[in-house]
């Protein structure tokens, strides 16, 4: 069972990711006349690479704690904007439209390939 596991947890993992990086920039985009709201998102790739436990430092003991890897949670990090807005808001629609567009087309296609492997372990177990 562990195999199977192990088959799909990268792909698994980046779904997950994508889908938190869908909601806080669904969020962005929701609070662009908020005054005060600042944009937030998430460094995905580092984030993907924290949850597949890669990490510049590597352990030799078990006991060695990781610098990135086994850590809870996400590391949310604030957008700069590029045109500042007078009431405090650094959400820029069009940037969090694109944000947001880049990060749905690129869910789907981590979703297709997590239901390829799927596909390929369920022809694998049936035998054909």
């Amino acid at each position: 069972m562990n195999a199977i596991k192990d088959h799909i947890a990268f792909q698994a993992s980046a779904l997950s990711l994508r889908e938190k990086r869908n909601d806080m920039l669904a969020s962005n985009i929701a609070n662009a006349g908020t005054p005060g709201y600042k944009a937030r998102d998430i460094d995905f790739d580092r984030e993907l690479a924290r949850q597949a436990g890669d990490s510049p430092i590597r352990k030799n003991d078990d006991r060695h704690i990781d610098n990135l890897a086994g850590t809870s949670g996400v590391d949310v990090q604030y957008r700069v904007p590029l045109n500042p807005s007078l009431d405090g808001n650094t959400v820029e629609l069009s940037v969090e439209q694109m944000e947001f567009s880049e990060n749905s087309l690129r869910y789907m296609t981590t979703l297709s390939f997590l239901n390829r492997r799927i596909s390929g372990l369920m022809t694998a177990i049936k035998g054909e």
